[in-house]
C-alpha cells in the first residue's frame, strides 16, 4: 500500500505532519481520520482502520493536530475549535489535490470534532465517530484536581498516558462553550457511531446521546469489549471491517474502468501485521480475507491458513462444476456442498525430494436433490473435471519476479 508522508498548513499556518494512505488500485474515494485527545496519527486503530478502507480504493489521510506527534505549534495554544479548523484546513488540502473527502472519521474527541466540521465540509457524505464523547466538556474529566489549579492560575501541567502536557484556561473555557448536539441534528451524512460498552474513558452513554440527536441513515455498532483506545489488533481489525463495510453503502463506489491493457484476475496480498502472519488478501477493490495460521504456530488464527485458502479453492470449484453440469441437464439437485481436508506435515515441506506429493486433498461431496444412481455417479464423475482438481493434480509453473526497488518500499 503506498503512503505519502505530508505536511499542510493548520488553521494557524503551523506545518502540519500528515500520512496519506492510497490504494494499490483504483482512487474511488478519500477519508479524512482525527486521532483522539493527545494521541496521533500512529495509533495502532488509525493505521488499522487506513489499511482497510485504502484495501477498498479509499484514500486516508491522517494527520497530527497542532502540537501533537510530529506537527508544528505548541499544544497549549491549541484547543477544541482549532482541532476543528485543522480538520478544515485538512479538508481544504485533500480538495486542492483532487481527494475532496466523502468519508469523516474520527476517534475520541477526534469524533466530537468531525461531528462539529462536518456540516462545513461540503463534499462529506458519512461520518464515523469511535468512543466520541457527546459533550466535549468530557475530556475535563481527566484533569482530575488539576482543573482547580488551571482556572486559578491560568494552566497546569496535567499527566495524561503518562505524558505531560500543559492545559490553559482557554482550553476548559472553549470546550465547555462547546454545544455539538445541532450539529448532529443537522448532519445531512449518513453516521455510524462505535463505541465500546465497558469504555472506562468515554462511558457508552455518549454513544446513545449521539445516535438519539442523529437522524437517519445512522447506525451504532457495539465494539463489545474493546478498550478506549481499541489497542487490541482482534477489536481494531473488527472495527476497520465494520467501516469499510458500512462505508461502501454510503459512498457508493464504482470503480472506473481498468486502463487498456491492465492485467485482471490479480490478488494482492500483503502483510496486515508486520509482528505476526496476518495477511490482507485482496481480489481487487470489492473482495478482502484474512489469511493467518493458527496459535500452535505463531499466527493468531484469524483467517483461513494459505492451505486453507487451496482447499476453497478445489471446494468452490467443484460444487461450481457439479452446478453447473446439473444446470444444463436439467437434474433435480437441490443442493450441493464439499468437505475438503488437506493433509500435509509442514515441517517436512522443505525435506521432500523434488517432484514426490506430500500432499493429499480429502473431498467429500454432498448431492442434495431426488437423483437417480446414474446421476450422483456422474456428477461425481464430473466432479474432477473442476478445473482447479485438474490444476492441482497436474505440475504447476509459478514465475516469481522481484517488484523495483522504488515500488517495493511504497507498498
Amino acid at each position: 500500500m503506498p503512503i505519502e508522508r505530508i505536511t499542510f498548513p493548520g488553521h494557524g499556518g503551523d506545518q502540519l505532519a500528515a500520512r496519506l494512505d492510497l490504494p494499490d488500485g483504483p482512487h474511488l474515494a478519500t477519508a479524512l481520520f482525527a486521532h483522539c485527545f493527545t494521541c496521533s496519527k500512529d495509533i495502532p486503530a488509525a493505521r488499522r482502520i487506513a489499511s482497510r478502507l485504502a484495501a477498498m480504493g479509499i484514500a486516508v489521510l491522517r494527520f497530527d493536530f497542532t502540537g501533537l506527534g510530529h506537527s508544528e505549534g505548541e499544544f497549549a495554544n491549541t484547543h477544541f475549535s482549532s482541532n476543528v479548523a485543522d480538520l478544515e484546513a485538512a479538508a481544504a488540502y485533500l480538495e486542492s489535490r483532487g481527494m475532496a473527502p466523502s468519508l469523516l472519521i474520527g476517534h475520541s474527541l477526534g469524533g466530537a470534532a468531525v461531528l462539529k466540521a462536518a456540516t462545513r465540509i461540503a463534499s462529506s457524505k458519512a461520518v464515523v465517530t469511535l468512543g466520541a464523547p457527546f459533550e466535549p466538556e468530557h475530556v475535563s474529566h481527566q484533569f482530575g484536581d488539576a482543573v482547580t489549579e488551571i482556572d486559578q492560575q491560568g494552566q497546569a501541567e496535567v499527566s495524561l498516558a503518562g505524558r505531560p502536557f500543559q492545559i490553559t484556561k482557554a482550553f476548559l473555557e472553549d470546550i465547555s462553550a462547546q454545544n455539538i448536539a445541532p450539529c448532529i441534528r443537522e448532519l445531512n451524512q449518513a453516521l455510524l457511531v462505535l463505541h465500546a460498552p465497558r469504555d472506562s474513558t468515554v462511558g457508552i452513554e455518549n454513544a446513545a446521546r449521539i445516535f438519539e440527536a442523529a437522524k437517519h441513515p445512522k447506525s451504532f455498532v457495539t465494539l463489545d469489549d474493546a478498550d478506549h483506545l481499541i489497542s487490541d489488533p482482534k477489536d481494531a481489525e473488527y472495527a476497520a471491517e465494520v467501516i469499510s463495510s458500512w462505508a461502501g453503502r454510503y459512498l457508493q463506489l464504482r470503480p472506473p474502468a481498468p486502463p487498456p491493457g491492465a492485467p485482471e484476475g490479480i490478488v494482492r496480498v500483503a502483510e496486515a501485521d508486520p509482528n505476526g502472519f496476518l495477511q490482507d488478501v485482496n481480489a481487487g477493490p470489492a473482495h478482502h480475507a484474512l489469511a493467518d495460521e493458527p496459535l500452535a504456530y505463531g499466527g493468531t488464527n484469524q483467517g483461513m491458513t494459505p492451505y486453507g485458502f487451496l482447499s476453497a479453492g478445489l471446494g468452490a470449484c467443484t460444487s461450481m462444476t457439479i452446478r453447473m453440469y446439473a444446470r444444463r441437464k436439467d437434474w433435480p439437485l437441490t443442493h450441493v456442498w464439499v468437505d475438503v481436508s488437506h493433509d500435509k506435515v509442514h515441517a517436512r515441506d522443505a525435506e521432500a525430494p523434488a517432484g514426490q506429493k506430500v500432499d493429499t486433498f480429502s473431498r467429500t461431496i454432498h448431492l442434495q436433490g431426488d437423483l437417480s444412481a446414474e446421476q450422483r455417479q456422474r456428477l461425481l464423475e464430473i466432479a474432477d473435471r473442476c478445473p482447479v482438481h485438474r490444476t492441482l493434480e497436474q505440475s504447476s509453473l509459478v514465475r516469481t519476479t522481484l517488484a523495483e526497488p522504488a515500488l517495493a518500499a511504497a507498498t
